[in-house]
């Protein structure tokens, strides 16, 4: 085996053209095909970090807005529950005072309904006297006859009340 130097130029050049065709048809588009393939994978995740941050700020957004509707529902319970209180005992005092209006009430038609009885006893033992006087004048009476009288008189009022 003999070195040439014919041979190892002519090795040279066809290996050089070798490489130029191989570069400018396989390598340059495959690498173009990588370089776009790069690209395009580097665009998905930048877009995925932006929708990751996106799906994290509306986390946060609904997380607040939750927490702001239990806020609020919490004030609308108590709120409700102090107008309930409120109601409660409006309506324990408007009660209370119904109450006590009926009872001055039934009180002032009790003492009216006395008067009246006081009244009409007072016109029974009044005609009583005068119907006693009479009888009185009309008869002398004994001391046994007088009381036997008045027992009589009393019968008669006590059945009269």
């Amino acid at each position: 085996m003999s070195f040439s130097i014919g041979s190892f130029i002519l090795q040279i050049v066809s290996f050089a053209i070798l490489l130029f065709f191989l570069y400018k048809y396989a390598f340059g588009p495959l690498l173009g095909m990588m370089e776009k393939r790069q690209n395009t994978i580097a665009n998905q995740l930048e877009t995925a970090d932006k929708k990751q941050k996106e799906a994290e700020n509306l986390l946060k957004e609904h997380q607040a807005a939750l927490q702001e509707a239990r806020e609020e529902a919490h004030e609308i319970i108590e709120k409700a529950k102090a107008s309930s209180r409120k109601m409660a005992d409006e309506i324990l005092e408007a009660s209370k005072a119904e109450a006590e209006r009926m009872k001055g009430q039934a009180l002032q038609e009790i003492n009216l309904e006395k008067e009246k009885a006081v009244a009409a006893l007072r016109e029974q033992v009044a005609s009583l006297s005068v119907l006693l006087a009479s009888k009185i004048i009309e008869k002398e009476l004994d001391a046994k006859t007088q009381s036997k009288l008045i027992d009589d008189m009393m019968k008669q009022v006590g059945e009269g009340l």
